[in-house]
């Protein structure tokens, strides 16, 4: 997951990520030594003076800023030398951003890395509290340039100087029928703290301290969710009913915590007069409505010959008619059974990406050499995995809860995508590197097909080719598939709620309509599935986030077809578009290699993808 997809100043408290925690046990064995991150290049500690310096200067910063140039944008935008002084006000901004930047993902990751330390929870609301209230001295800027006259800001773009921030003043510009006056831009922003960052919080801090008692052992949320990737079935279903129990238990705080978020996100909609539930994300994503529609209905379509079809041959391969919903993701019978150690799993992502582009392992390489990845599972850690680009001054971070098996190698080359992209981007500056959701998911799903590819070509035996073959197919089922359901819960969800609260009753029905329809007939989804939407932190981070995944996944089938019979030059120009960030629109950075998003039969062609590899399965056996 790429973790911030926006400036630091207009979304101060997006980043949901984490600073070096305490050491706890050893994280040897089979899997060897995993890395802790040092995140001592943002700064040396919680305790660390600087971070108490940047707050003094952000403070003032932000005030010297409003002084000079609140009120005064458009008189002296159509003034003589007005790109000019345009320009200095918006590198006086960037410069800003880029502070708040650092200081925001380094509470973020801290608090990521250990949620449950009472004194780095402190310090993560501390911090957000300072940037929030720093940062309402700037919420005027945009707003101020938005209403500049059109014809006054092309003739300003004349300028050298503002001509470089083109992309990001057209990209604030589309934000214009959605702004509100300035005193309510002001509250919404100071709210926030007590809003739906406090929600967020919870949530976090929630997920983070239940225990789920597993064979009489209490464990945390990760290596439970891990179980249900265990060779042995009854631990499978040990943990599916672990995990449904301690969630009945806390259903309730959940069910607030959605309904709350989904209302909050109501308000806001009503107030800036967008139209549908998922408006919001699709211009914050740069894509049209239509584009996500006409996906959401391909892959819809497509459940039968994808999902259904695939699920139906693994309970095959089980000797079964049909899964119990905790073996959807077990390890096939054939499958080897080795634990996949660290400097291994190194060593594959790294060889793939270096077979694709020399350059690209390079950059790769740098978060091992420099621990910018935090990789064991600890108590209190965020579940899951990001890539954190923090800020252009700084580098990227990768969180991982790595614990061996074959999708933990999968993850580590989808976040470092992620990673070799913020780097690339980060040339762009703070205003402009950061990259719409849709195209963000793009390099990491690519990182991932790279990395499947080498494997699979490096793998002789028949049994275990068609193991990786199925590993990859259920990959993309879980990025396709899963995805569109995940967003037609949420749509249902958001626009229930604006008829009142949805129960926790309600909240599961909601829940298995959506799973049933993509799961298929060939699993058996038993009680306790009801609340397996409780743990998804996406729905409560980033609403409607989630159709990234199944746009890149698709975009990157039809990429990965290009590169397959391109002739030399296809790594540079794939690398240039990662480096382009967010200055041009998807559909720009894709003509170089003939790929249309808005063609209608385009999600069709990559889907065909995967159909192919279900066809390969069956053909097998």
């Amino acid at each position: 997951m790429n973790s911030r997809s926006k400036s630091a100043l207009r979304k101060s408290n997006s980043a949901r990520s984490a600073a070096r925690p305490k050491a706890t046990r050893a994280s040897a064995g089979k899997i060897g030594q995993l890395p802790e991150w040092n995140l001592s290049d943002l700064y040396s500690g919680i305790d660390a003076p600087e971070v108490g310096r940047d707050l003094h200067t952000m403070d003032s910063e932000c005030v010297a800023f409003e002084t000079t140039y609140k009120g005064k944008l458009a008189e002296q935008t159509a003034g003589d030398g007005g790109g000019k002084w345009l320009a200095e006000a918006v590198k006086r901004y960037e410069a800003i951003d880029d502070l708040a930047g650092r200081l925001s993902s380094y509470a973020g990751l801290v608090h990521a890395g250990d949620s449950l330390d009472p004194a780095v929870s402190k310090f993560y609301g501390d911090v957000s509290e300072r940037l929030t209230a720093a940062s309402l001295h700037l919420v005027f800027f945009a707003l101020e340039l938005n209403r500049i006259d059109d014809a006054v800001i092309e003739r300003a773009l004349q300028a050298p100087e503002l001509g470089h921030y083109r992309p990001w003043i057209e990209d604030l510009r589309k934000d214009k029928p959605y702004q509100l006056e300035d005193r309510v831009e002001q509250l919404f922003q100071e709210k926030s703290q007590t809003g739906y960052s406090a929600w967020n919080r919870l949530f976090d801090q929630t997920i983070s301290s239940l225990r789920f008692k597993v064979k009489g052992e209490e464990l945390a949320i990760e290596p439970v969710l891990s179980l249900l990737q265990d060779r042995d079935g009854l631990k499978r279903k040990a943990a599916a009913e672990a995990l449904a129990k301690t969630f009945k238990a806390n259903e309730r705080s959940f069910a607030l915590i959605t309904n709350t978020l989904a209302k909050d996100k109501d308000i806001s909609d009503r107030w800036r007069g967008f139209a549908d539930v998922a408006d919001s994300r699709h211009l914050n994503n740069r894509v049209e409505r239509e584009v996500v529609d006409a996906l959401v209905a391909s892959v819809r379509a497509a459940y039968p010959k994808l999902s259904h079809r695939y699920y139906r041959l693994k309970a095959g391969w089980f000797g079964k008619k049909r899964l119990a919903h905790w073996d959807r993701n077990a390890p096939l019978p054939f499958a080897a059974t080795t634990t996949i150690a660290w400097p291994d799993a190194k060593s594959m992502v790294l060889t793939a990406y270096r077979g694709f582009s020399p350059d690209m392992a390079e950059i790769a390489e740098r978060f091992f050499a420099n621990n910018w990845i935090d990789a064991p599972v600890r108590p209190g850690k965020a579940p899951g995995a990001f890539s954190h680009p923090t800020t252009p001054s700084a580098h990227p971070y990768v969180l991982m809860n790595y614990q061996g098996k074959p999708r933990d190698v999968m993850t580590l080359a989808h976040e470092l995508g992620h990673g070799v992209h913020q780097v690339l981007a980060a040339g762009q500056g703070a205003l402009m590197a950061p990259t719409p959701l849709t195209l963000a998911e793009t390099a990491s799903v690519f990182g991932e097909m790279l990395t499947f590819k080498r494997l699979l070509a490096e793998t002789r035996n028949g049994k275990q080719r068609q193991a990786l073959l199925a590993g990859k197919v259920e990959d993309m089922i879980n990025t396709v598939v899963r995805q569109i359901a995940f967003y037609s819960f949420e749509r249902a969800v958001h626009t229930e709620r604006k008829n009142g609260e949805l129960t926790a009753e309600r909240l599961g029905q909601l829940w298995l309509s959506v799973q049933g329809e993509s799961l298929g007939p060939a699993i058996e989804i038993k009680a306790g599935y009801e609340n397996f939407w409780m743990y998804i932190p996406h729905f409560i981070h980033s609403p409607f986030y989630v159709y990234a995944y199944a746009f890149g996944d698709c975009l990157v089938n039809s990429l990965y077809a290009v590169y397959e019979h391109a002739s030399e030059g296809f790594a540079e120009r794939y690398l240039k578009m990662l480096s382009a960030g967010g200055t041009k629109h998807y559909s720009e950075l894709l003509k170089p290699f003939g790929l249309d998003a808005k063609d209608p039969k385009f999600w069709d062609g990559g889907l065909s993808v995967i159909a192919g590899m279900i066809d390969e399965l069956e053909a097998m056996g």
